[in-house]
């Protein structure tokens, strides 16, 4: 009897992993926090959950970034480039990632919100924290990796890495 429930939790905690990710193919980087992909032949704009990087052009968003840092409009965008070319050094189209949702699957824009994996088991979204490209963001009830992010953003500042080299 103890052997039969056994199996049967093996089974559903195999079941359960097998359905927790989706996988997709990255058709292209938009910024250094919003990817494109194709998942089910159709075409998505992924949002990284938990990450906000800089703006890498001029919009509303990008002077509302530099009102509140007290930084010039061109610094914004120039770390958000680099926050974009450092995405693209890691991903590039075609590459197979595999999508974990949170609780809201979509923004009020209608982009899908993920945490994404490499095909090498990267967690793209701690890593992109982590190289100091990107600043935390969790807006609830989205926040399964809070503190792994908290923890990558601290390492990022006290090592002085990506866009807190010069600072």
């Amino acid at each position: 009897m103890v052997v039969k429930y056994f199996q049967f939790f093996i089974i559903f905690f195999s079941v359960s992993i097998a359905f927790a990710y989706e996988r997709a193919t990255v058709s292209y980087v938009v910024d250094g926090d919003t990817i494109v992909v194709v998942q089910g032949g159709r075409k998505e704009k992924v949002r990284l959950i938990g990450i906000d990087t800089p703006e890498s052009k001029e919009n509303s968003k990008a002077f509302r970034d530099a009102g509140r840092k007290g930084s010039d409009i061109s610094v914004i965008i120039s770390q958000g480039k680099k926050a974009t070319s450092f995405l693209r050094g890691i991903i590039k189209k075609g590459d197979s990632v595999s999508l974990e949702f949170d609780v809201v699957e979509r923004d009020k824009y209608g982009r899908l919100l993920a945490y994404v994996y490499l095909s090498d088991g990267r967690f793209l979204n701690e890593l992109i924290i982590k190289s100091g490209f990107a600043s935390v963001l969790t807006i609830p009830p989205n926040v399964k990796h809070k503190y792994k992010f908290i923890e990558a953003f601290k390492y990022a500042q006290e090592n002085k890495l990506g866009l807190w080299a010069d600072k």
